[in-house]
């Protein structure tokens, strides 16, 4: 069996969290679970934070997606394979 997941960085989860929810609600047929990662205490919230998917799809589909998640100025994505 083959895992895809899906990374996504982003550096200013404040300006552009709106940009990315767009794209994956576009592909949420393709996510099969998301988790969100970000520094939070009673006294900090980060605003850079970490978004783990695993995906299915095929490549075409996925690489278009992580095409319009890097397109995101701040925001970093790419796709591992295991």
């Amino acid at each position: 069996m083959i895992y895809k997941v899906i990374l996504i960085k982003i550096d200013h989860r404040s300006t552009e969290a709106v940009k990315i929810q767009s794209i994956l609600t576009d592909y949420g047929c393709n996510i099969k679970v998301r988790l969100g990662l970000h520094e939070v205490s009673k006294e900090f919230c980060a605003n850079d934070g970490l978004i783990v998917l695993e995906v299915d799809g095929d490549k075409r589909t996925l690489n278009k997606m992580i095409k319009l998640l890097n397109a995101v100025e701040y925001v970093q994505a790419q796709l591992i394979e295991m």
